[in-house]
């Protein structure tokens, strides 16, 4: 289907349906590890510092992807390197099923990483692409949706399987999944065409440090992004840690079911499109905001009742993925032939906040306890709300000095 006067197809609700699910099941290979740290470690004979680490590589990759791949997609026809970036990805997880020792688990989780950031993104790009300009952000909210239970559902998946055949089929299925994906992918994605005027490799990299200097909007939302993901991933990076020993005990099957009950953050992140669509963005990163610092009240009562942990999850999830869809809903408008390079440079953001706050999860953890976790989320939550507020001061004295 095309639009009036124009040459480039318009994103069909089956094509929007299975990026969705592509995004959804590329995600996952990020986070499949988090609910089997302790698995992997006993495998390996590692201790619970050296666990983080695996974490730790794949977002050290989603770091690498968004600085050097993720910006090819404003360069190279977007459906070939999709269909690439899948080919290499099933190899990728391929090595993580063969590796028996902690180096090459770690480059083969990093390139895991690497890859699987790189199609999630490569996806939501080509939503911003086909959709028209006024249902952008409700489009890339869909994706997004994809993306939010993808990322939910890897961790019970990964307990589930775990549990009956091994870490490593985990990774197994996972790569039968990719090849399944490239050939829907191949068959139904439209043939979009790579840019007119591509700029050279080394001047696209360049111009993103550029982006990064000069874009006010892009530093505002990077910003709320590095910390709340930093959140995120404080959370979720101790809680199997937390819900596998005393009181509670839980297989691994259970621990990864709690990730059931953040996919209504798929419908925030849906519902936070359309609002940012009618003008409501920053309303809406506010009541978010609110909402994430709230999340660790039901949060720290952990270990007396996983009724709290269920609560506690349903405010986080909820919060961080309206703020996602709304960060990159403002970044993404009026972004032009740059809009994977933005993406990019966003979610460097995310993916610094997404590493810090799993490191320091293990360490904090390993530490000071479940207590030491809720601090340093609760803290790390207030000052985003902190430095939303006051970069919202900020531009109100601005927009006062130019109308005077």
């Amino acid at each position: 289907m095309q639009p009036p006067g124009g040459t480039m197809p318009i994103l069909s609700r089956a094509t929007l349906a299975l990026l969705a699910a592509a995004a959804a099941l590329c995600v996952a290979n990020v986070y499949y590890a988090q609910p089997l740290l302790d698995l992997i470690a006993a495998d390996l004979a590692l201790d619970r510092a050296a666990a983080g680490a695996i974490v730790f590589a794949t977002q050290l990759g989603s770091a690498l992807a968004l600085l050097f791949v993720v910006p090819l997609g404003d360069r190279h026809g977007r459906r070939a390197l999709l269909l690439a970036q899948l080919a290499a990805l099933v190899l990728a997880l391929a090595a993580v099923c063969a590796a028996d020792r902690i180096v090459p688990l770690l480059a083969a989780m990093l390139l895991a990483g690497l890859l699987g950031t790189a199609m999630t993104q490569g996806l939501i790009g080509c939503a911003a692409v086909l959709a028209l300009p006024e249902q952008r952000g409700r489009m890339v909210g869909a994706v997004q949706g994809g993306v939010v239970l993808g990322l939910l559902g890897a961790r019970v998946v990964a307990g589930a399987v775990a549990d009956v055949a091994g870490w490593r089929a985990v990774y197994g299925i996972s790569a039968a999944l990719m090849v399944l994906v490239a050939l829907l992918l191949w068959r139904m994605l439209p043939p979009l065409p790579a840019p007119g005027d591509p700029v050279p490799y080394r001047r696209l990299i360049a111009s993103m440090w550029t982006l990064l200097r000069t874009d006010r909007v892009l530093h505002t939302r990077g910003t709320i992004a590095l910390l709340m993901f930093a959140v995120f991933n404080i959370f979720w990076g101790a809680l199997a840690l937390e819900l596998a020993g005393p009181p509670h005990g839980l297989p691994h099957t259970a621990i990864g079911a709690f990730g059931l009950v953040g996919i209504a953050g798929a419908l925030g992140a849906a519902r936070a499109g359309r609002w940012h669509d009618r003008g409501h963005g920053e309303r809406v990163t506010g009541i978010a905001l609110a909402l994430l610092l709230f999340a660790w009240l039901p949060l720290a009562f952990t270990p007396a009742s996983l009724a709290a942990v269920a609560a506690g999850i349903l405010a986080l999830d909820l919060a961080v993925q309206a703020l996602h869809v709304t960060n990159q809903g403002m970044i993404l408008h009026g972004g032009g032939a740059a809009q994977s390079r933005l993406i990019a440079c966003y979610m460097l953001f995310y993916a610094a906040g997404s590493g810090a706050g799993a490191l320091a999860a293990t360490l904090m953890h390993a530490a000071f306890g479940w207590p030491g976790v809720c601090l340093l989320g609760a803290g790390v939550s207030a000052a985003a709300l902190l430095f939303w507020w006051r970069s919202r001061l900020l531009a109100r004295a601005e927009q006062h000095r130019i109308a005077t």
